[in-house]
């Protein structure tokens, strides 16, 4: 790993496996999605449903 300063900001080189090992350890930090039950799932479906459609709606009155 090296430093370089370029206009007074300081920058870290890192070889390409390092970096690569830094990017996985940083996904295992990352939370996963939280899973929905069944009632959750069909509640949070219907309303992105009525959301997408009411754009389309929108979207489609525009140009006709």
């Amino acid at each position: 790993m090296n430093t370089l300063v370029i206009d007074k900001k300081k920058y870290v080189v890192v070889g390409q496996r390092e970096y690569e090992k830094l990017l996985e350890k940083a996904a295992l930090k990352k939370n996963t999605a939280r899973k929905l039950n069944l009632a959750e799932g069909k509640k949070l479906a219907n309303k992105l449903i009525d959301k997408w459609h009411t754009e389309s709606r929108h979207h489609r009155d525009r140009w006709f």
